[in-house]
């Protein structure tokens, strides 16, 4: 017996939502799950992994539709089907980076939902043949690592962050995604006390790898502190294109603690 394939929706507007959950499950497919806004569908796509994303291009959160759906694609690649009540040569050309398997205008028929998203999810089997690993890795272990992971915009703005860095941010989800990293958490020297250089415009600006393995902790809102290696690289597209940053804390054991005193 075949799977059933799971949709994640993405439509602030409830009505159309919840039409679009209908037509699509009467058509046998599965709700993976739905959202309003653009950061949460990062979030839930990375977890969900569902086989498609329905995605509105204007959204009521920070992040409209085709920002998402661009970090949803290269990051974790699930593919994208946008849903626009417009669609002219400059939001289709901004939309490009996303590589998007369709385009439904609304209003839309049953009929037009069913097949576009019928056609995208054949094209895509076709596509996933050959492409790369995902940039950032498989988003099944990111999200079950017991290690702290962020993805960033260029500007150092948080568009995911994995299970484990939300139980030890103790933040609610408004608070974590679209912020500055440095808003929800500090890297310092664990010697001294002071805050480490921003890395962010160092690896936008220089493209490399900055790691930080020892000396370092870090220092979250509620003010716990652990001594951590952090490692601050860039993430690019499948054309070699700075789409983000990609952030990865391990917190150290406390034989690395003792490890590193004793050579001290």
């Amino acid at each position: 017996m075949a799977a059933i394939l799971r949709i994640l929706i993405v439509e602030d507007d409830e009505i159309i939502r919840n039409l679009i959950s209908t037509m699509l499950q009467r058509k046998g497919y599965g709700i993976a799950g739905e959202s309003a806004t653009g950061e949460e569908a990062i979030v839930m796509a990375a977890e969900l992994q569902p086989d498609l994303v329905l995605m509105d291009i204007t959204l009521s959160g920070k992040m409209d539709g085709i920002a998402a759906a661009r970090f949803i694609f290269q990051l974790f690649q699930v593919p994208v089907v946008f849903l626009t009540a417009h669609c002219d040569d400059s939001l289709i050309e901004r939309a490009k980076g996303a590589q998007p398997l369709g385009y439904i205008l609304k209003p839309f028929t049953d009929k037009d939902l069913v097949s576009n998203v019928g056609l995208a999810l054949y094209n895509h089997s076709v596509r996933k043949k050959f492409l790369e690993a995902g940039p950032i890795g498989d988003p099944k272990k990111l999200s079950t690592v017991l290690d702290l992971v962020l993805a960033m915009d260029v500007r150092g703005i948080i568009v995911y962050y994995n299970t484990y860095a939300g139980r030890t941010l103790e933040l609610p989800p408004g608070e974590i995604l679209m912020h500055y990293w440095r808003e929800v958490l500090m890297l310092v020297n664990d010697q001294t006390g002071e805050e480490i250089k921003d890395p962010v415009p160092e690896v936008v600006r220089q493209m490399l790898v900055i790691m930080h393995e020892f000396n370092t902790a870090m220092v979250t809102r509620n003010g716990k502190t652990r001594k951590v290696s952090a490692t601050i690289r860039p993430v690019k597209d499948d054309t070699n294109e700075l789409i983000g940053i990609f952030m990865h804390i391990r917190e150290k054991t406390p034989g690395q603690i003792r490890m590193a005193a004793a050579k001290k």
